[in-house]
């Protein structure tokens, strides 16, 4: 059996309030495609800062998008090699 890996980073920032936490994934796949995702998470004022929660809100978003862009990646390539119906 084959084994691929596919690796993707993840950044985080807060804004200087520490209101809203930004995530953006980035995957490079082996055929050379890049996809990126950015997401953000914002606090409500009322609540005490836990960087801990927005960095994984954020984070989480930025893979859901990505995910969600690799399916229809996925779906295009399978609609190409199925031809004209």
């Amino acid at each position: 059996m084959d084994y691929k890996q596919w690796n993707i980073q993840i950044w985080i920032s807060e804004d200087d309030g520490d209101a809203v936490t930004t995530a953006t994934a980035v995957l490079f796949t082996p055929a050379g495609k890049r996809h990126e995702s950015v997401a953000h998470a914002r606090r409500n004022p009322g609540d005490r800062p836990v960087p801990g929660i927005g960095d994984e809100l954020a984070a989480g978003r930025a893979l859901t998008d990505l995910a969600s862009k690799l399916i229809e990646d996925g779906a295009q390539d399978v609609a190409q090699l199925a031809g004209p119906v």
